[in-house]
């Protein structure tokens, strides 16, 4: 029985000590007159409050200023939307009218919301730019309303108060001519300029609270770096729910594997106050950073149009502040010059270039509805590298070097063909171009070009086994010389040119006499053409001709030069043979 009392009276202490267990009114502490009418926000002064506008509501926010503050400044920052926003000054009575009758109890605040007043409007702005409203007080006022409307879709915006006279220091400071000038574009490349910020300049170089940003993209310009975030948030939300698409096809299996991986990597501090502004502008990818007001954007893609956002951020206060943004277009990629060949043509095609590496284009059409063709090419000089490349429909054909003999190439099966020539460098211990007597001055290399539609071959002709000519001193007379040459089994026309040699070039020696190799008949003269022959022979070991050359004077020197004249193709010129008639016979 004892043991019982004295559980009842610990039980009825414990209970009076800490309470019941159910909630209490204490009409004492909540008054009537002290039931709001509407939830209201005050603003607080010297804090940045961000504030979320849902679309087509109005959000409110009261505040009242100390006694003799003889100005103020509110400045509103948009996000990413326009917004409208104004401020007003409420003038209240300090009692309600007597004579105002009420249905039903009205609260105090309400009897003296709803009683007499002047309410007064002070500022207004709709836009997406930041904005704000310096001014005096207004020593009446009972109470200022700030109002903000998002109409377009839910935005959010901040707010910041400041009591007292001239700039409050929050925020960076925009010089006069706000605007981020362009100073080139190049292909990969823009160089920007703007007028520094006395945020900037005004500080000493030790401290370094202050820093510019410049953020690209190819959208559009952006009024605030709130706005650039926030575009850059939501494409990378884009991004990642079409992957969540994706896995949303994939078994159970995959789908309990991704759902561990989800829950592991979900921050355990999601929750958390603190960490929601502090990395803010930690996370930004600026391409320039720093207090220099010179910025070159470089790796952009060529031909197309970038927005350019400069945005000077003062990492003390957590604020920033925005340049009017520019744009440019990068310069499109240089195209070369792609030249048509026509059919038959024979072209020099030369590097006048001094650079290690020069390249030319050509395209060509077979006529016929073989679409076969046939590419003839002799490089002109001995110290340059030339390369060719034949391609169709981006399909690489043949690609080889390109030197003294001929290369022939074999065109079939395209409508067309893109023939790319490039000069690889040049080779040590080779004859320069100024002592090459086939080339202009000044010129670094040279090739020799033709192309033609071949209706009726079906591949590359026969080329001679030997381009060297003999002649038989047994047969060397004072008036006449026999030279002769390998031929094809192919009917040809072969031509011999010769001139004659004064005592000068003889003594210098043979090789200052030669011809050089380039040189086709289309550049020797009617009078040195000795004569001209047709020669066949089926079998190519014996396919050896001869000319038996009259009309020469006794004891002087001449070079002769033979062509194999080609229906398709570049002239094959033989080398050249110095010859020298006897004196006496």
């Amino acid at each position: 029985m004892a043991l019982t009392a004295l559980s009842w009276c610990f039980s009825v202490a414990l209970a009076l000590f800490c309470g019941p267990w159910w909630p209490q009114v204490y009409p004492a502490l909540a008054p009537e007159n002290e039931v709001p009418l509407r939830p209201t926000t005050w603003l607080t002064e010297g804090k940045v409050t961000t504030i979320t506008l849902p679309k087509g509501r109005t959000r409110r926010l009261y505040f009242t200023l100390k006694k003799k503050t003889p100005a103020m400044s509110v400045t509103v920052s948009p996000c990413d939307l326009p917004i409208e926003w104004s401020l007003a000054a409420r003038t209240l009575k300090d009692k309600p009218l007597k004579s105002l009758q009420w249905s039903t109890k009205k609260s105090t605040p309400e009897v003296w919301w709803r009683g007499p007043g002047t309410e007064e409007k002070i500022h207004s702005f709709t836009g997406n730019a930041a904005d704000t409203y310096m001014g005096p007080s207004y020593p009446h006022a009972s109470i200022y309303i700030l109002k903000l409307r998002s109409k377009q879709h839910n935005t959010r915006a901040t707010v910041y108060l400041y009591e007292g006279l001239g700039p409050s220091g929050a925020f960076p400071l925009i010089p006069a001519d706000p605007r981020v000038h362009t100073l080139g574009v190049g292909m990969t490349s823009v160089t920007l300029s703007w007028a520094p910020s006395a945020s900037i300049t005004s500080l000493p170089q030790t401290q370094k609270s202050f820093d510019y940003c410049v953020l690209i993209n190819s959208q559009q310009n952006y009024a605030s770096l709130c706005g650039a975030q926030e575009s850059m948030r939501k494409e990378k939300d884009q991004k990642q729910e079409k992957k969540e698409r994706k896995r949303r096809v994939t078994v159970w299996p995959i789908l309990k594997e991704w759902w561990w991986q989800q829950w592991d990597a979900y921050p355990e501090n999601h929750l958390s106050p603190s960490s929601s502004v502090t990395d803010e502008y930690d996370e930004l990818q600026c391409s320039c950073q720093g207090t220099d007001n010179v910025c070159t954007v470089s790796e952009l893609l060529p031909d197309t149009q970038y927005y350019f956002d400069v945005f000077i951020i003062d990492r003390v206060n957590r604020t920033s502040a925005a340049y009017k943004g520019t744009f440019a277009q990068t310069h499109e990629e240089a195209r070369p010059a792609i030249t048509t060949l026509r059919e038959g043509e024979l072209r020099w095609v030369t590097f006048p270039e001094r650079a290690s590496n020069s390249e030319q284009f050509f395209t060509f059409r077979p006529r016929g509805w073989q679409q076969s063709g046939l590419l003839t090419l002799q490089s002109c000089t001995g110290g340059e590298k030339v390369k060719v490349t034949v391609s169709s429909k981006g399909q690489v054909l043949s690609s080889q070097a390109v030197g003294g003999d001929l290369v022939h190439i074999w065109l079939q099966g395209s409508p067309s063909y893109f023939i790319h020539l490039e000069k690889e460098g040049t080779t040590t211990g080779q004859i320069s171009a100024a002592g090459n007597p086939d080339l202009p001055g000044g010129l670094m290399a040279s090739v020799k070009m033709q192309t033609s539609s071949a209706y009726h071959r079906r591949g590359v002709p026969s080329l001679p086994s030997t381009l060297q000519l003999k002649s038989f001193n047994r047969l060397r007379g004072c008036n006449t010389v026999t030279l002769a040459w390998m031929g094809t089994e192919e009917r040809s026309l072969y031509c011999v040119y010769g001139r004659k040699l004064g005592n000068h070039e003889a003594q210098a020696g043979a090789v200052s006499a030669l011809t050089a190799p380039c040189l086709g008949p289309e550049s020797r003269s009617d009078t040195e053409r000795v004569l001209c022959k047709y020669f066949q022979e089926l079998n190519p070991q014996r396919a050896v001709t001869t000319a038996v050359i009259g009309g020469l004077e006794p004891g002087m020197a001449y070079v002769f030069d033979v062509y194999l004249m080609r229906r398709w193709g570049i002239p094959i010129k033989y080398a050249s043979k110095m010859v020298k008639t006897r004196k006496e016979c």
